[in-house]
């Protein structure tokens, strides 16, 4: 579980989570940003609490921050990524990718939700929010893998976001539910290899649906989590959820066993409540043995793994 909080100050009921190891960390957006000295001094306590014995890798602490329209951090990167295809050069992708993760390290971030690998559509949400690298599959893959070597370079960890791909939506998933009508072989030739090209430690899942795959959103689909990226791509890192407080799940039940049964990893809320009312409620599932031990085992097993080769 990563926790989201209000306020540029460590709530105490977080500060009791993370002592008790039922935090593996927290995502940070705007409302937690004042200056980088700020949320440097924010991170640091965090990394100071003590955790349960023999617990001592870093917490995960993630933000958005892919430039142009999504950035939480002042700092690079400086561009969007058009404006970095629009370079044709990768040296400079992995320029900005280097100081990007000089910035975020400055602030004590270890992980990146970052970059957007999605291929767009002409007229596409991405495309017009100008937080895709292209409409070519080869041109998305390579500028999304160079921003991710830069990233890793500095010392942060990259993760490549919308699986299967969010490039031909129409609509936020934040807001709405979005149906993704591409064709199995389309998707799995034009929207899934940047995935792989990228080469991230982490995959983010989209909260859409894609018929071609299955009718429920994408994240909470084992067809398209375990199937077709664990199974199918091969893909041995950690799958970290979008939003599951995002408008596309509302009036949806049973979303957190369905996403943990999925496939995913690192469980993302928006709020504080949503993701202490999930603690309690994954406990719950354990002990009546309606969650697999040995998949939760694996789990935490990956997520410690990625969380041992973070900077605090």
């Amino acid at each position: 579980m990563v926790f989201a909080f209000s306020g540029t100050a460590v709530p105490h009921n977080l500060r009791l989570r993370i002592r008790r190891g039922e935090s593996a960390g927290v995502l940070l957006f705007g409302p937690n940003v004042r200056s980088i000295g700020q949320v440097r001094s924010l991170t640091r306590e965090l990394q100071r609490i003590r955790r349960p014995a023999g617990l001592r890798a870093p917490l995960v602490v993630m933000v958005d921050q892919e430039g142009g329209l999504v950035k939480r951090l002042p700092g690079a990167p400086y561009r969007s990524p058009p404006q970095l295809t629009a370079t044709h050069s990768l040296a400079a992708a992995r320029s900005e990718g280097r100081a990007t993760a000089r910035t975020l390290s400055a602030a004590g971030v270890n992980i990146d939700l970052a970059p957007v690998v999605d291929v767009a559509r002409p007229g596409s949400q991405m495309e017009d929010e100008g937080r895709s690298f292209g409409r070519s599959t080869t041109t998305v893959g390579q500028f999304a893998r160079a921003f991710s070597t830069g990233l890793r370079g500095g010392g942060v960890a990259a993760t490549a976001k919308h699986f299967p791909g969010f490039g031909a939506a129409g609509a936020n998933t934040d807001a709405t539910r979005v149906v993704i009508r591409t064709s199995l072989s389309r998707l799995r030739s034009r929207d899934l290899p940047p995935f792989a090209t990228a080469r991230t430690q982490l995959i983010m899942t989209s909260s859409a649906i894609y018929p071609a795959l299955d009718d429920q959103p994408a994240l909470l689909s084992r067809r398209v989590v375990t199937g077709e990226l664990r199974q199918r791509m091969g893909f041995d890192g950690v799958v970290v959820t979008d939003s599951l407080n995002a408008g596309a799940l509302v009036g949806r039940t049973g979303v957190l066993p369905r996403a943990i049964r999925a496939g995913n990893d690192l469980l993302l809320f928006t709020t504080y409540g949503s993701s202490a009312h999930a603690v309690e409620r994954l406990a719950d599932l354990l002990r009546a043995g309606r969650l697999s031990r040995a998949r939760a085992t694996a789990t935490v097993r990956r997520i410690l793994a990625l969380r041992r080769t973070l900077s605090r």
